[in-house]
C-alpha cells in the first residue's frame, strides 16, 4: 500500500518522529546521569538499588504487553503523543521517592511510559517510512542514540554543579514536554481501517504465518539486544581485568561501541535501501560476529577497543532494521507485532549482562563474550526473516489511513 502526504507534511512528520525518539532518549540519559545521586540520597545499598532498577524493566514489559493493541485499534499517534508527554511528567517522580519501596513504585510508571512510547514511535516511524516509500528506521534510532547522549550530559552537568535530582528531572522533563507538543502537531494521523477486508480465511491463515514471522523478528531482536546489554556492561571490566587495561584505556572500549554503532544507524538507511534489509543484515551480523570474535582471539586493549567498535558498527543496523520488518508485514496489526519484538528485545538487553556474568563464572569472562558473537552470527543466518512478504500471502489483513492536515491544532493531540 502506499499514501502520499504534500512534501512539507511529509517533513514535518518526519521530524515530528525524530523528536518522539529524540525525547525517548533523553529521558533514559538523563535518569541514568543521576542514579548515583538517587541512591545517594536514599542511603542505598547496591543490591538494594538493583531491586529498585527492577521496576524499570517490569514497567516497560508490562506496558508492551498492552501497547499494541491499543495502537492498532486508534492509530500510533494518538498512543505516541499522550506517552511522550507522559515521560515528561513521571521523569519526575523517581526524585521525590522517600524510600526503596516508592522508587520501584516511581520506576515502574517510568518504565511503563517509555516501554509504552517506544512501540508507538516505533509503530508511527512505520508509517513515516510508508510514505516515503524508502527506509528511514535506522536514523530515528540513530537519534535516540543522540538523544541518550544529550539527556546524560545534562544531567552530568547538573550533577557537576551541585544541582538536586528534583531540578533535573523538571528541567528535562519541561524540555521533553515541549517538543511531545511540537510532535503532536506535526504527526502524521494514521488512522486504522476497520473496514472488514475479503478472504476472511485466507486471511486468518496468512496472519497465522506472520505470526510466526514476527516471534522469529523478536528472537533476532533478542540476540542482537544480548549484545548491546553485554557490550555496556562487561566491555570496560573486560579490558580492564582480564587484559590489563588502564581504566581511562578501558572506558574506551564502550565509548568505541557507543560511537560505531550510533555512526552505522545514521548511514544504515542509505545501505539498507541499496542492498535491501536482508543482505543488510547479514553483513552487519557477520561484522559483529566476526569482529568481536577475532579481538577475543588476539587478547589485546587495542584489539579489544577494535573489537567492540566492530560489534557496535555489526549491530547498529540489525534492530532497526527488525522493527521495520515487523511493523511493515501488516498494517493492520503493526503495533502488536512491534510490541512483540520490542519486548523480546528489551528481554534480550536485560538478560545479557546477567548471562554473560554467569557464563563468566563457569568459563571465564573472555570465553563468555564468544556468546554475543555467535548470536550475532545466528542472526546473519536468520536474516531472511526480514524479506518482505509476498503480495499473494493474504498477510495485508487491513490497511492503514493517513490523512494530511495542515493546521493540526492542539485538540488534535488527543
Amino acid at each position: 500500500m502506499s499514501v502520499t502526504l504534500a512534501p512539507s507534511a511529509r517533513q514535518r512528520a518526519r521530524i515530528a518522529v525524530y523528536g518522539l525518539f529524540l525525547l525517548s532518549g533523553m529521558a533514559i540519559g538523563a535518569w541514568t546521569a543521576r542514579i548515583p545521586a538517587i541512591k545517594s540520597g536514599l542511603g542505598l545499598t547496591n543490591g538494594e538499588l538493583s531491586l529498585g532498577l527492577l521496576g524499570i524493566a517490569a514497567g516497560a514489559i508490562t506496558g508492551m504487553q498492552f501497547v499494541g493493541r491499543m495502537v492498532d485499534r486508534y492509530g500510533s499517534r494518538r498512543v505516541a503523543v499522550p506517552m511522550a508527554l507522559t515521560v515528561g511528567v513521571v521523569l519526575v517522580l523517581p526524585a521525590y521517592a522517600p524510600n526503596l519501596a516508592t522508587l520501584a513504585l516511581a520506576l515502574f510508571a517510568f518504565g511503563a511510559a517509555n516501554g509504552t512510547l517506544d512501540v508507538a514511535m516505533n509503530a508511527n516511524a512505520v508509517v513515516v517510512e510508508r510514505v516515503y516509500g524508502r527506509p528511514l528506521m535506522s536514523s530515528f534510532h540513530a537519534v535516540f542514540s543522540v538523544g541518550g547522549f544529550a539527556g546524560a550530559a545534562v544531567g552530568g552537568l547538573f550533577a557537576h554543579h551541585g544541582v538536586s535530582p528534583a531540578i533535573t528531572f523538571a528541567a528535562v522533563g519541561t524540555l521533553i514536554a515541549a517538543i511531545a507538543l511540537l510532535c503532536a502537531r506535526w504527526a502524521v494521523r494514521d488512522e486504522p481501517d476497520r473496514r472488514p477486508a475479503a478472504g476472511t480465511e485466507s486471511k486468518r491463515l496468512g496472519r497465522s504465518r506472520v505470526g510466526t514471522t514476527v516471534l522469529l523478528l523478536g528472537v533476532l531482536g533478542f540476540c542482537g539486544m544480548i549484545g548491546e546489554g553485554a557490550a555496556a556492561d562487561w566491555s570496560s571490566v573486560y579490558l580492564r581485568d582480564d587484559l590489563g587495561a588502564s581504566p581511562g584505556f578501558a572506558a574506551a572500549a564502550y565509548a568505541a561501541f557507543s560511537i560505531t554503532m550510533t555512526g552505522g544507524r545514521f548511514a544504515g538507511d542509505l545501505l539498507a535501501a541499496r542492498l535491501g534489509p536482508v543482505v543488510l543484515v547479514r553483513g552487519c551480523g557477520i561484522l559483529a560476529g566476526a569482529g568481536l570474535g577475532v579481538s577475543l582471539l588476539i587478547d589485546g586493549p587495542v584489539a579489544g577497543v577494535i573489537g567492540f567498535g566492530l560489534f557496535g558498527a555489526g549491530l547498529s543496523c540489525i534492530v532497526p532494521q527488525v522493527f521495520s520488518a515487523a511493523g511493515h508485514r501488516d498494517p493492520a496489526q503493526a503495533g502488536r507485532a512491534l510490541a512483540t519484538v520490542a519486548s523480546l528485545g528489551y528481554a534480550g538487553f536485560l538478560a545479557g549482562p546477567v548471562l554473560i556474568g554467569a557464563l563468566a563464572e563457569l568459563v571465564t569472562l573472555p570465553r563468555a563474550l564468544f556468546a554475543p558473537a555467535v548470536l550475532a552470527l545466528f542472526v546473519a543466518l536468520a536474516a531472511t526473516a526480514l524479506r518482505p512478504p509476498s503480495p499473494k500471502s493474504g498477510s495485508r489483513g487491513g490497511e492503514l489511513v493517513v490523512a494530511e492536515f495542515e493546521n493540526q491544532g492542539h485538540h488534535d493531540a488527543q
